[in-house]
């Protein structure tokens, strides 16, 4: 088993533990009745099915599934390791992984070939924290 944080990757954190890494590491990210979660505000459904499949493919690339609650303008992501029954390293790994795709911009990257969608509501798809 690999360690993470002085942590086997399958060890449950405390609830603690879990308001401590969410502080430090992942902080629009809350616990609430024993999952990690994080709300994503789109612009509609079309960008909600966006993130909703992003989210998916890393999910099954990690072979760690969140729940997840979708609506029209939102998605709600919610993890907690079933197997271990709490909430792991797993689960941070893949917060982060979520975070980083998700919200990334690449019209923020110093020198990037990449710009970004243009500054108009038409092609804006995230409402960024």
């Amino acid at each position: 088993m690999t360690q993470w944080h002085g942590k086997n990757t399958d060890e449950v954190y405390t609830e603690a533990e879990i308001e401590e890494r969410l502080r430090a590491e992942l902080a629009a990210w809350t616990y609430e009745g024993g999952w990690i979660r994080r709300k994503y505000k789109t612009s509609g459904w079309k960008a909600t099915l966006m993130v909703v499949n992003t989210i998916g493919h890393l999910a099954e690339a990690a072979w760690h599934h969140p729940d997840l609650a979708v609506s029209y303008a939102f998605v709600t992501v919610k993890l907690m390791n079933h197997a271990a029954k709490g909430v792991t390293a797993k689960d941070f790994e893949l917060a982060r992984k979520i975070e980083d795709v998700v919200l990334w911009r690449p019209g923020l990257e110093a020198g990037s070939a990449l710009e970004g969608t243009p500054d108009d509501a038409r092609f804006k798809y995230l409402k960024y924290d």
